[in-house]
């Protein structure tokens, strides 16, 4: 079971990223959580280029256990840097995940605010582990593609997972594991108003919105994490 302290996060601006195959995933308090039972997760998280700080429990946190200061990047951060910086090159970005409603969406969408960017995408089964049929699929259809960027978007620990164990093979430059991000920009969830996100408050925002889905994850998540960190300041 990895330690918070552990993981190395990204305290820089996105701006200072390098264009070479990446992979950039990000931690809140529920990732953490995830990785204290689940060892190739924790692996995918701690050998990764780059983890970003996508939750400010986890910004507190590291302030407490180490004193560094670091800000919070939100997946849409993430999601939105990439796409400005494409625009400006005329750069390919693929969508794996979601549903095909949700990447028509985004398609449509990216047509009218970033029409230089040149987008596909691909919704895999819906299902917990894919065939080795399903992955070689996926592989071809984004290595035919060779994007600049691809985004992942089939939740946490399954894109990141599916990232690590494919790393080699994929023929891309930046890899994103974004999760929630598409159906934000597609519009089928809404985010949080910008001033709850400012106050660190998106989690109470989304558990309002999805209270069946989202109690176990806030409530009894948040007060897991809380005392993972307090007992690795008391071991340390």
């Amino acid at each position: 079971m990895p330690l918070l302290a552990q993981f190395n996060l990204f305290n820089d601006k996105l701006s200072s990223l390098h264009n070479n195959k990446t992979i950039i995933n990000t931690i809140n308090a529920h990732c953490f959580n995830m990785t204290q039972s689940d060892v190739i997760y924790a692996d995918a998280l701690l050998k990764c280029e780059v983890l970003i700080p996508d939750g400010i429990s986890v910004v507190w946190a590291m302030k407490f256990l180490t004193g560094k200061k670091l800000q919070k990047i939100a997946g849409a951060d993430l999601f939105f840097y990439e796409l400005n910086r494409l625009q400006i090159t005329g750069g390919k970005c693929f969508f794996l995940g979601s549903t095909t409603d949700t990447l028509q969406k985004i398609e449509e969408k990216i047509k009218i605010e970033f029409p230089a960017v040149e987008v596909r995408t691909y919704s895999p089964p819906y299902k917990n582990e894919f065939s080795e049929a399903d992955n070689i699929l996926m592989l071809e259809v984004i290595n035919t593609f060779q994007p600049d960027v691809l985004m992942v978007g089939m939740t946490a620990p399954k894109q990141e997972k599916w990232a690590y164990r494919h790393y080699q093979q994929l023929q891309v430059g930046h890899i994103c594991c974004i999760g929630a991000v598409f159906d934000f920009y597609a519009g089928t969830i809404r985010r949080a108003p910008k001033w709850m996100i400012n106050l660190g408050l998106e989690w109470l925002y989304r558990l309002i919105k999805e209270p069946r889905r989202m109690w176990k994850r806030y409530l009894v998540g948040n007060i897991l994490f809380i005392t993972n960190v307090i007992k690795e300041k008391l071991l340390s």
